[in-house]
């Protein structure tokens, strides 16, 4: 398969769209044509995974972090920001980055890491409010019958009714519009001065914002009438299901410690560490896979009495325990190490069974012993 058609499918997973103003996601090295012949997953570009995909023979990689995060003053091999960026170029390998996205998508980041320690009943924690992806309207303009199908057929041969695998569809309701040509007008039904009522036809149809233009010049275009009687409607978002962690319940509540336990068996952690008594009883449970230090108010406002993250700060923790929530800090790659197994079981279901997908057995987590 060619990439844009990997690319394509990453986005039926977590959507570009969903991705933090700041982010940088999407492809950072090779061309949407390239040939796909197999995705290796890892949550970081390092030489060791770079080295990783050219051994097993693939020449794409899909990280969780961004290959490049900042702008980058050059490109030059001779130093620590160019050199990655060069070799993938140089040996043909595509790089593409799914970040925040990924964290905020259902399922996602957190939802692996809730899985992986048996917290169900998910629900974001904080929920996504702003408008994701293509804006759209609802164009609606009344056409006498004899002409409903000549403006049916214009709206949607530029682009109006594009409904997933479908195209042109549209809606009518019959009804009588009334008007009286005044003096100068040059109606296409009726007589100047005589108040005409007639058999008309209510259509409308959905249109993206980017073809919104050429839509209505279509419409006014086929159109008989001299003043065409038309509305604009802008359409809220259809609910994502969207947002940033997740809160829910433990099928058997159990003590800090032993949830902490859990989290050392479980996750691929070289460290956790627990603000709170130990032996307090816990069941509605608050994640955030990666750092979610600044989700402390948010988890406690949804009623969890733990949240499980990591890259907790000083500050952060004095905070929670202020709060009476308790935390488990596990570490930033153990808790995103999870969504890996959960995208590669998504792409496997949506890819052809010739392109094999992999997770890179290299351990990023920097403080990991060696």
């Amino acid at each position: 398969m060619q990439l844009h058609a990997l690319i394509a499918i990453c986005n039926q997973i977590a959507p570009e769209a969903l991705a933090e103003e700041w982010d940088n996601v999407g492809l950072h090295a090779g061309h949407p044509d390239d040939e796909v012949d197999g995705v290796l997953l890892c949550l970081d570009l390092t030489p060791a995974v770079l080295a990783e995909a050219r051994q097993a023979g693939f020449r794409c990689l899909i990280g969780h972090h961004p290959a490049i995060f900042r702008p980058l003053r050059s490109l030059r091999a001779d130093r620590a920001e160019g050199h990655l960026l060069t070799e993938l170029i140089r040996t043909g390998t595509a790089y593409y980055a799914m970040h925040t996205n990924l964290d905020l998508a259902s399922p996602g980041t957190s939802d692996a890491l809730g899985d992986l320690l048996g917290v169900g009943d998910r629900e974001p924690l904080v929920r996504l409010e702003r408008p994701v992806g293509e804006r759209f309207f609802k164009l609606v303009v009344f056409v006498p019958l004899a002409d409903v199908e000549r403006v049916r057929a214009a709206i949607g041969d530029a682009g109006a009714g594009a409904l997933g695998n479908y195209s042109h569809c549209s809606f009518a309701t019959p009804g009588t519009g009334a008007f009286r040509p005044l003096e100068g007008a040059r109606p296409a039904i009726g007589t100047v001065g005589t108040l005409e009522r007639v058999a008309e036809e209510r259509l409308e149809a959905l249109v993206p914002a980017r073809l919104l233009p050429q839509v209505v010049s279509a419409m006014l275009a086929a159109h008989p009438y001299e003043e065409v009687a038309y509305d604009i409607l802008p359409l809220a978002p259809p609910p994502t299901g969207a947002g940033l962690g997740r809160v829910g319940r433990l099928a058997e509540p159990c003590t800090l410690g032993e949830l902490a336990r859990r989290c050392e068996t479980s996750l691929p952690t070289s460290h956790v560490a627990v603000v709170g008594d130990r032996d307090r009883h816990v069941a509605r449970v608050a994640l955030c896979g990666g750092s979610g230090g600044d989700l402390i108010d948010a988890a406690a406002a949804a009623g969890a009495e733990v949240l499980i993250t990591g890259d907790v700060k000083h500050h952060q923790a004095l905070h929670a325990r202020d709060r009476g929530l308790a935390l488990i800090d596990a570490g930033h790659y153990a808790t995103e190490r999870p969504v890996l197994d959960l995208l590669c079981r998504l792409l496997s279901e949506r890819l052809p069974a010739d392109v094999p997908v992999r997770v890179s057995s290299v351990v990023t987590d920097p403080f990991a012993e060696s």
